[in-house]
């Protein structure tokens, strides 16, 4: 087995009403930019005033950014780090799912230091810099059950001019402050809850037959799954039920620890450069588009049967007797959840676009394909994405 090894300084208030004990912490600021997406939802719901209130409560001043897309973009960074700036911010506090956080983490970043993100991202057209000052401390309050980035250190922008959609990574982007309070995730719409509980899950199956997979990634990754495959249909057609929420938004919190303790594979490559070229797709959509096909190509080459099979019986089937089993469930796992039948072709994904999108994958986020067990080429790229296209 592969050596490991822990270094996750981020503290995580879990649990129902946690956001209530955010004021009673002993915070790194005390002037804060709020940093929300472009919808409506932390507003309507009220987190967003809930949230300014136990800020307040801590002598905290706050402002609020709220221009965040679904896939986060160079540009939005660009601005939330210059309103970071303006107000003179010590503190930056992420509400909402993973773009924001990930956003939230590259404001604070670029709110201390030069120039442009792109000057410090270390692959595709980034120039790979070293950043000369320390990012602001970010508390990240996850209203989504999704992508566990409320306890890594990881944050992915995608670049509209070179259509790159890059993953950057530095200590000192690990949040200072989780909550992850389920009672925030009852009102997300069944499909959301499924997109978002479907990246969860990639992360902890991609950490799982990463070739750097470990006795602790093992650990965290196999009961993120569990979790998972138990609760989120619970969760996508009972949305108001707490106990799933509750098991959903502990197996994203720890899908997150996956990542940090193994990683993504070249499912997430593929999946970013989709979304690169069609900033409309829901990153949880695309994964779940390419899924099967991705994993069929690892069954028929017989990439690492054994740990297919694993997984196959996270997911319930405590009979599985080799991969097809896995492919079945996680078949059966879409459906239940109501998204086996996404298109590509949906979002305007063509399959004239499959061999740029395969360069992108291979360029842009490379370095994900370091973690396969089995190189994929090029070729191997554009055939997942032909067999995934409907």
């Amino acid at each position: 087995m592969n050596p490991f090894q822990i270094d996750i300084p981020t503290k995580v208030l879990f649990g129902a009403g946690q956001l209530n004990q955010l004021h009673g912490q002993k915070l790194p600021g005390k002037k804060a930019l709020i940093v929300i997406s472009c919808g409506k939802s932390t507003r309507v719901n009220g987190y967003l005033d809930r949230t300014e209130k136990e800020l307040a409560a801590a002598g905290v001043a706050t402002a609020v950014f709220d221009r965040i897309q679904a896939n986060p973009t160079l540009e939005s960074v660009g601005q939330g780090a210059r309103a970071a700036r303006e107000l003179g911010a010590d503190l930056i506090v992420a509400l909402g799912g993973g773009s924001v956080m990930d956003a939230a983490k590259a404001i604070a970043l670029m709110a201390v230091n030069e120039g442009n993100l792109w000057d410090y991202v270390g692959s595709g057209t980034g120039k790979g810099q070293k950043h000369a000052r320390r990012a602001l401390p970010v508390i990240a309050i996850t209203t989504t059950a999704g992508t566990g980035s409320e306890v890594d250190a990881t944050s992915v922008i995608t670049n509209q001019e070179t259509h790159e959609k890059i993953g950057l990574k530095f200590p000192d982007l690990y949040p200072f402050l989780a909550i992850v309070d389920p009672e925030l995730m009852v009102t997300v719409p069944p499909r959301l809850t499924a997109f978002q509980g479907f990246d969860a899950l990639f992360h902890s199956l991609e950490t799982y037959v990463n070739r750097k997979a470990n006795l602790m990634s093992d650990m965290v990754a196999s009961t993120a799954i569990r979790n998972i495959g138990a609760f989120l249909p619970q969760a996508v057609a009972q949305g108001s039920s707490l106990e799933a929420r509750t098991h959903m938004a502990f197996a994203n919190t720890l899908s997150g620890y996956a990542m940090v303790l193994g990683g993504c594979t070249s499912e997430h490559s593929l999946e970013h450069a989709m979304s690169a070229y069609h900033e409309a797709l829901p990153h949880g959509a695309g994964l779940i588009m390419v899924s099967l096909a991705y994993f069929g190509w690892m069954a028929e080459h017989h990439v690492c049967d054994d740990r297919l099979t694993d997984l196959a019986r996270f997911l319930g089937r405590k009979e599985a007797r080799g991969p097809e089993d896995f492919l079945a469930a996680l078949a059966d796992l879409q459906k239940a959840c109501g998204v086996d039948g996404l298109k590509m072709s949906d979002y305007g994904i063509a399959p004239d676009e499959f061999p740029k999108m395969a360069e992108n994958a291979m360029t842009a986020m490379k370095g994900l394909f370091a973690n396969d067990r089995m190189a994929l080429t090029r070729e191997d790229c554009v055939a997942i994405y032909q067999k995934a296209y409907r």
